[in-house]
């Protein structure tokens, strides 16, 4: 009798819970169908009745990328290069000409040969302007240009670049490239260890396990992990690097979606390799992603000191999502939490500012985490270093000065102006610093504040109001004093702007390798590591 009751009481409950889901699925799925069928019949009727020729793909392309662009910026339709792209980050393999190169409309620029790989082998430097592969202009073709570097290892093919106007040609042979995660890892003196992990690929664990147990062979006692500029990539291997110097069993992060089975907690699931070896955690905010979770669980566990200037504050997962014909799209689908229960996330994607920009999360409204021995630590804004280092003093007026390629630019013009046999003792001077400024002035180098484009808004307003008179002369003293504030920015951060050149340069004389040599004896952020590593009670005041 109570079995028959029970039976009459619970299927109607499970009947009604999955009445109340399918039919919540199928409003959602109706609404879903209903916009397709808007969309589908507005595209034909477009592409059928526009008083013009159009191009369906390209409609189609700026159509989901404008979707995409309402969400965050990690949310991307990707096509077939895309989805090749984003294989060989994750693997760190391809078949090419070894080289990091930047795609522009008319050429392509060698950034960074690798040292012995076949660009390299050919003679091509940093800045080298490729024009023509094999029998195909760049300016002319349509495709990826990028592609045509790309081929059968031991097959060839023919450049013809240019190198401070003078045009050459090279014949590369293709070889598989490995792009390694720890491109670089010695002992800094005879008991530390310094391991640079650039990226985190599907290696990214496996080699900095390999070079921690090296350098502990070597001897190291003490190491420093960089993550200066990693970017991040999988999220299981820095779950794995986190498990190097902590237990087996340790939650490291939490992730928490709308969508139940994305709701995941990660633990350490292997031997770690040192628990108690002291270690410090080397951040900037090119550090973004799994990079941060690095940091940031190691942090919270009271593992490591963390050293440098604020993370980028990256907290959002993502996962591709196979389309058809072989593209993807990469969709934001969680948020991860540190142990402490912290997530890092800086910029707001859902509550835009009136020019629909994504603002900032304000320092009054970080919240309070607790790490495992109990220091504060907050959200919100990145992961915040135990020894913290300035930024840049104005990041818009760097970051405009970096991609517009000054930088990259001028150390090309320093490298083929100045002979350099060794880098060992090589710094800046403020001529150095003069001269960079006089060529950013004669590369017509300018940079629109807001401030300018209120200013400029206003006066053309009043133009059209027929005010301007009596404000002409005004408007142009404000304009004269705004580009004296931005020489005089310019110049408040020339510690950051010499840093960046400097590195630009030593690359080209000595490859990264040579540069991260440098920077052992040279980096300001290695030494405070190295001060604090070579002081027990100095490490341990910053974790207690």
């Amino acid at each position: 009798m109570k079995k028959v009751l029970k039976k009459r009481i619970i299927i109607p409950i499970l009947a009604c819970g999955l009445f109340f889901t399918t039919t919540a699925f199928q409003n959602d799925f109706f609404e879903i169908a209903k916009q397709l069928e808007i969309f589908t019949t507005l595209f034909k009727e477009l592409n059928m009745n526009y008083v013009d020729e159009t191009n369906p793909g390209d409609l189609m392309d700026t159509a989901i990328k404008s979707m995409l662009a309402d969400l965050d910026p990690y949310t991307n339709f990707m096509n077939e290069q895309d989805v090749e792209a984003v294989r060989i980050n994750n693997t760190g393999d391809y078949t090419g000409i070894g080289a990091k190169v930047k795609t522009l409309k008319d050429k392509l620029i060698i950034v960074e040969p690798y040292k012995d790989y076949p660009a390299d082998k050919a003679g091509l430097k940093a800045g080298d302007e490729i024009i023509k592969v094999g029998n195909n202009l760049i300016e002319d073709y349509k495709e990826d240009t990028g592609e045509l570097l790309r081929g059968v290892t031991g097959s060839s093919v023919e450049v013809t670049y240019k190198r401070q106007g003078k045009t050459n040609t090279a014949t590369i042979n293709r070889a598989e490239v490995e792009i390694k995660a720890v491109p670089y890892f010695s002992l800094i003196n005879d008991k530390t260890g310094y391991i640079v992990l650039s990226r985190f690929n599907n290696k990214a664990a496996a080699e900095t396990n390999y070079a921690l147990r090296d350098l502990k062979a070597q001897g190291a006692q003490k190491i420093i992990l960089d993550l200066r500029g990693n970017p991040g990539g999988l999220l299981n291997e820095a779950i794995k690097i986190v498990n190097l110097f902590v237990p087996k069993g340790q939650l490291v992060v939490t992730t928490k979606s709308k969508v139940k089975k994305y709701n995941k907690t990660y633990y350490t699931q292997g031997n770690p390799i040192d628990t108690e070896i002291p270690l410090v955690v080397l951040i900037d905010g090119g550090s973004a992603s799994a990079s941060e979770i690095v940091s940031g669980s190691l942090q919270d566990l009271d593992r490591a000191v963390i050293v440098g200037s604020r993370s980028f504050g990256k907290g959002l997962v993502q996962r591709p999502k196979e389309l058809i014909y072989g593209t993807q799209v990469k969709i934001t689908i969680s948020r991860y939490y540190t142990p402490s229960g912290r997530c890092i996330q800086a910029l707001d994607y859902w509550h835009r500012n009136d020019k629909g920009e994504a603002v900032r999360v304000k320092q009054e409204n970080y919240n309070e985490y607790k790490t495992k021995n109990g220091r504060k630590v907050f959200d919100g804004g990145g992961i915040f270093p135990d020894a913290s280092f300035d930024a840049s003093n104005n990041s818009a007026i760097t970051s405009a000065i970096v991609n517009n390629d000054l930088v990259f630019d001028y150390a090309t013009d320093y490298y083929y102006n100045h002979k350099l046999d060794n880098v060992d003792n090589f710094k800046l001077t403020d001529t150095d610093f003069n001269d960079f400024k006089s060529y950013l002035k004669a590369n017509n180098f300018s940079f629109e504040t807001e401030t300018e484009k209120a200013l400029n808004k206003a006066f053309e307003t009043a133009t059209k109001e027929e005010l301007n008179d009596n404000i002409e002369k005004d408007y142009k003293t404000l304009l004269t004093n705004l580009n004296k504030s931005k020489t005089s920015i310019i110049d408040a951060n020339k510690d950051y702007l010499l840093e960046l050149l400097t590195e630009e340069i030593v690359k080209r004389y000595v490859y990264r390798e040579g540069l991260y040599d440098y920077y052992k004896t040279h980096d300001t952020k290695i030494k405070k590591a190295t001060e604090i590593l070579s002081n027990p009670s100095t490490y341990n005041d910053y974790l207690h």
